[in-house]
């Protein structure tokens, strides 16, 4: 038996046990609904309501915030708010975005793409309150009180849960945390983005009659050298790649959509009634309509990340001493991601018409054929796309596992070293072997951080509802003239 299938074989057991407990299902209307979904929806419908739709009120803000319209000199923390913001988002900007868009559409139907949207925009409020806490709650350098070491759900989930009295209950609920994000990092960050940024340049490149068709590891070197080249750096590395190859990849693919679209012109606006009428009023009844809202909802939950908390981590090593601040800016996130980018492929597919001759469900070959049908060679767009979105997710996906595992071992240059070459080797592996259950057992242990971190977020949902009101009126107060909120 080849190494790696004796591998995955064995892990088979475990990951089906863990799978089966993350993502717990019940019927609806035909569908399988996964609780951690539930888990998920309910706290961005709560958050929206208890802060005021927060979401919407204060979005030009947002963007005020990120332009430093707002900002004072302050040298606490390592990056900058756009810089921030570009290293979430390329850790939620990947394959979800094209394959999963298009998995919704193909179960879903068009109406998936409204409640997708829907979904973004709730999401905004989670987001706020996660990174707030995170910036709130991080710790610093001994020896330099400005330097950020580490910040995320680790630390306000002890802080919570020593504000009940359980100072024992919140150090094995941040441990259990920060061992889930360790061991998705491996998976989803690692793993997975290589395996399938490797399986799109094989199809580009002549599919069975590639190169690459049998050199997976060849390819896989290659992605974790230059992985490798930029982790090395730290965050202030990973923040300033982040922050080039994020605009470019998102305004690529944008473009190209709008192409496409511009290709179907004619056909936009029964496209886009199409999309209403089935979201609202599903000719099929009451089950059509659940499963498009259903399939949008979990489409657009899975890619933005709202609520598992590895957002915080990012943001938390922000330049600022206002925590709500950047959780203002951190809103932006689950918009671009979901409300844009998901949008734009939701629209390719709708608009060419290409999900009509789908037989079942379908991923990136879906987007990909819509794609061809603005022009025949924008598949290979489609496929630097596809290895920008992996690339970026891996990058920033490592910083969050490393944090996780200085918190669990100890902050020192030798548990650094060995993580990343780690994280590497699994992208290695990734790329050459075919490990779908160590793929699953990752997974599961991504959306398993869901769990412990919105047990925090509401148990300091007064808290971070004080430092809005804070917040809120000393720009009142402070900038009449530039604050209208």
């Amino acid at each position: 038996m080849e190494i790696d299938k004796l591998i995955d074989s064995s892990i088979e057991p475990v990951a089906t046990a863990v799978a089966s407990v993350v993502f717990y299902s019940v019927q609806l209307f035909d569908l399988e609904v996964k609780f951690i979904l539930f888990w998920l929806v309910a706290a961005a419908i709560f958050f929206t309501f208890y802060l005021n739709f927060i979401n919407v009120r204060y979005f030009s803000h947002a963007i005020d915030v990120l332009r430093g319209k707002f900002d004072t000199a302050c040298s606490c923390g390592e990056i900058t708010r756009f810089q921030a913001l570009m290293t979430s988002l390329s850790a939620t900007i990947g394959l979800g975005n094209i394959a999963g868009v298009a998995v919704a559409i193909s179960l879903g139907g068009p109406g998936a793409a409204f409640w997708m949207a829907i979904m973004g925009v709730l999401s905004m409020s989670t987001k706020f309150v996660e990174v707030s806490l995170g910036i709130k709650y991080r710790q610093y350098a001994p020896d330099d009180n400005c330097k950020v070491i580490s910040g995320g759900p680790m630390h306000y989930l002890r802080a919570a849960f020593e504000k009940l009295h359980l100072p024992g209950v919140g150090k094995f609920v941040a441990g259990l945390f920060a061992v889930c994000c360790v061991g998705g990092t491996i998976g989803a960050g690692g793993l997975f983005q290589a395996n399938q940024a490797y399986q799109q340049a094989v199809v580009v490149t002549g599919g069975e009659l590639s190169f690459l068709a049998d050199k997976g590891w060849l390819f896989g070197l290659f992605m974790a050298v230059l992985v490798g080249l930029v982790i090395i750096g730290g965050i202030q590395w990973i923040a300033a790649v982040a922050g080039r190859i994020v605009p470019f990849m998102t305004i690529l693919y944008i473009v190209a959509g709008c192409v496409v679209m511009g290709v179907h012109y004619q056909s936009i606006p029964a496209a886009m009634a199409k999309i209403f009428e089935m979201a609202l009023y599903p000719q099929a009844g009451l089950g059509a309509l659940m499963g498009a809202l259903l399939m949008g909802v979990q489409r657009a939950t899975f890619s933005n990340e709202a609520g598992l908390g590895s957002s915080a981590i990012a943001h938390s090593a922000v330049r600022t001493e206002v925590p709500v601040s950047q959780g203002m800016v951190a809103m932006l996130g689950p918009f671009i991601d979901t409300v844009i980018i998901c949008m734009v492929t939701a629209l390719v597919i709708v608009i060419s018409g290409t999900y009509i001759e789908g037989g079942g469900i379908e991923g990136v070959e879906l987007t990909s054929r819509a794609f061809a049908s603005g022009i025949s060679w924008f598949p290979y767009v489609l496929s630097l796309t596809v290895f920008l979105f992996a690339y970026s997710t891996m990058i920033s996906w490592s910083y969050y596992g490393l944090i996780c595992t200085t918190y669990l071992f100890g902050d020192s240059k030798t548990v650094e070293i060995i993580y990343k070459f780690l994280f590497c080797l699994f992208i290695i592996i990734g790329a050459s072997a075919q490990l779908a259950n160590i793929i699953l057992f990752t997974d599961a242990m991504v959306f398993a951080m869901a769990v412990p971190n919105i047990i925090g977020l509401y148990i300091l949902a007064p808290e971070i509802k004080r430092d809005l009101r804070e917040y809120l009126d000393n720009l009142r107060k402070n900038h009449p003239a530039n604050f209208k909120g």
